[in-house]
């Protein structure tokens, strides 16, 4: 008999026999009645057997997740379950049969709400991907891609696959490196993205391209970040910023009533200055107004040490209106703006127009500048956050802490959906590590119009023509309209400190390809990864990827990263220099091997000290209580693994 999907079973099978096949979910045994709870993709049924089936007993003691075929007939319940689609049919079971009975319990809860934490549902992702919320997610993220591609078709653009592995250019993150078997000593990459194909699309004479492209970057994780991503990368000849902005935006806007059945206002659009002034941040969340605004003028003469605006710093403050936060808020909002690089955080209450002197800072202040404050800027009920600190640090350190609080004060609605445009970036930033301006964006993105005659010899202050789309506070696309002069092109790369063999090495054959006639061009890409996680309202973008890595780059199902032998490593012409027996390597293995094999306490609170709980790092120190590394452990009751570090976790946070 012919299988019916679940999801595909209707009034006309009503009182019809038929096949449906899944995971047993749920059994429990009401009197002469077993009642199972089938589930095929994220539908579920009910299936009832009667006292006198043939192997009644048998099927009662089934553990969950059996996998089974189930024939019978389909009828209508008395008792309908509104909260299900199928809810008001059960199956009355005739025949069945067992594909595969589990022989281990799970170790997660297989439904919405999983009693499993992040390292867990990673290592039994196969099992975490069972839950409905995550299959209806996975789901949506189908249609998502769905409905871009057929828009896009729909308007003319051609599906174009690029090369994953590729030449290393310097594009802005570390790459990931590949060694060519047969030619010792040379690498390939793993693409961060398919700018420099795209571009060469453009010029091959596509004029409208687009892919769903999967990119590579060895960068520092976030609950928004993954090593691996996916982006709906586009490109367009002969257009300019605001033809690009305007395809985008109406593709949202229908794809996302395709899908949510929710109308979007049209996007908002602001100059990168303007948002860094405003927001401090050039992804503002925009839901709620509330600005930056500099206050050092209301207390120039004032005899509060952290109030004195000295030495070129500035006095940003951000107004909460009808929001009085607790202790550990604050404490939380002061770590915050310390990690991004200000002293600390001065807070301050009003309640009906009267400044609450409930902290020692407050108690210090004149009453009347602030009195002054207060008055000129109509605030009434609310809270006060300044920071003192030079124009950039105290803006973007108050753009972070003004992010933050909006989600912990819950000021904003997570279903609503606020996009904008940042435009005129910069098309140079100063980088710290490399103490010498670099490209902002990557090293194709044309300088604006009336940066052209100068962006190479003032760097500050040149822009690009370039264009960032934002949804409540994240950046979900960046895009800019390239250079497609030879000329120009050069002037950037020697802006950016290269030599002519450096430029012939790296870019060499792009500079050739301009050589043939390059129509103007320009396009944008979207991060689907990042869009889902505001969408769906999740915390991170695991929840949306089937197969993510964990918050150090790891993949805990498949062990992976994991170490070569030399003899394996001989075929890729490598070897590894670092000397394990220089460490306590070797003794910490062998000890937590042993354990593990006599099954003893995994941890050993005499050797084992933890620096940071939640994220599992526990330092390690060998037998002469000298070398240490440091240690991260995940643990369940079915598995173990563990990765060791030379450096101090406290101090690299890239762990």
């Amino acid at each position: 008999m012919e299988r019916i999907l679940i999801s595909d079973i209707c009034e006309k099978q009503l009182n019809q026999e038929i096949n449906v096949k899944g995971w047993i979910r749920k059994i429990r045994k009401l009197g002469s009645l077993i009642f199972i709870d089938l589930i095929d993709r994220y539908d579920i049924l009910q299936v009832v057997i009667n006292k006198d089936f043939k192997d009644f007993d048998k099927i009662l003691h089934l553990p969950k997740e059996t996998v089974v075929s189930f024939v019978g007939i389909l009828t209508r319940r008395k008792d309908v379950n509104k909260d299900l689609k199928t809810g008001e049919y059960e199956l009355i079971l005739k025949d069945y049969e067992i594909y595969n009975i589990p022989k281990k319990e799970s170790p997660l809860i297989i439904a919405d709400e999983t009693d499993a934490n992040e390292d867990i549902r990673l290592k039994f992702r196969y099992l975490d991907l069972r839950r409905p919320n995550m299959q209806k997610m996975l789901k949506l993220r189908s249609d998502l891609l769905y409905q871009f591609t057929t828009y896009l078709i729909n308007n003319q653009f051609v599906n174009i696959e690029t090369p994953n592995i590729t030449k290393i250019t310097p594009e802005g993150a570390n790459g990931f490196l590949i060694p060519f078997r047969k030619k010792p000593g040379t690498f390939y990459t793993l693409d961060q993205s398919p700018q420099i194909y795209k571009q060469l699309l453009m010029l091959s004479g596509m004029q409208k391209y687009f892919q769903i492209a999967k990119c590579f970057r060895d960068e520092d994780m976030r609950l928004d970040r993954q090593p691996e991503f996916t982006q709906l990368d586009m490109e367009m000849s002969f257009v300019n910023q605001n033809d690009i902005i305007k395809l985008t935006e109406k593709m949202i806007q229908e794809v996302l009533k395709n899908l949510f059945n929710k109308n979007s206002e049209s996007f908002e659009q602001i100059t990168y200055t303007d948002a860094i002034n405003d927001y401090g941040s050039d992804k503002p969340d925009l839901r709620i107004k509330n600005k930056i605004i500099d206050v050092s003028k209301y207390f120039e003469t004032s005899n509060v040490k952290v109030l004195k605006v000295e030495n070129n710093n500035t006095l940003q403050a951000c107004f909460f209106a009808n929001v009085f936060a607790s202790s550990s808020d604050i404490d939380e909002l002061t770590k915050l703006a310390k990690d991004k690089g200000a002293l600390g955080l001065i807070w301050l209450e009003i309640k009906d127009n009267v400044l609450q002197l409930n902290n020692v800072i407050a108690k210090k202040i004149e009453i009347e500048l602030l009195n002054k404050l207060i008055k000129d800027n109509k605030f009434s009920n609310g809270m006060i956050l300044m920071i003192n600190a030079s124009f950039d640090v105290a803006k973007k350190a108050m753009g972070n802490v003004r992010f933050q609080a909006l989600r912990l004060f819950k000021m904003v609605n997570p279903n609503d959906w606020k996009f904008i445009w940042v435009t005129e970036f910069p098309l140079y930033e100063y980088g710290e590590e490399a103490k010498r301006y670099v490209a902002a964006h990557h090293p194709f993105t044309s300088p604006s119009l009336d940066s052209l005659d100068t962006f190479d010899k003032d760097l500050k202050n040149a822009k690009a023509d370039a264009y960032d789309l934002v949804l409540n506070g994240y950046e979900i696309g960046g895009g800019s309209i390239r250079i497609h002069d030879e000329k120009i092109q050069k002037r950037l790369f020697i802006s950016l400190g290269m030599n002519e063999e450096e430029i012939q090495n790296k870019f060499g054959f792009l500079l050739e390809a301009f050589n043939y006639g390059v129509p103007p061009h320009g396009g944008i890409a979207l991060g689907i990864d990042r869009l889902l996680m505001i969408l769906l309202n999740t915390n991170s973008i695991r929840d949306v990827i089937a197969f993510p890595k964990n918050s150090i780059g790891m993949d805990l199902m498949l062990e992976a990263p994991n170490a070569l032998k030399d003899k394996d490593l001989e075929k890729y012409n490598l070897k590894i220099l670092i000397n394990k027996n220089d460490t306590p390597f070797s003794k910490i293995s062998k000890y937590l091997i042993c354990n593990t094999l006599l099954k003893k306490p995994f941890i050993d609170e005499k050797k084992f000290q933890p620096i940071t709980s939640y994220l599992k790092y526990f330092k390690v120190k060998d037998s002469n209580n000298k070398n240490t590394c440091y240690l991260d452990v995940i643990k369940s009751d079915y598995t173990f693994s563990y990765s060791f570090y030379d450096v101090d976790v406290n101090k690299n946070k890239n762990l």
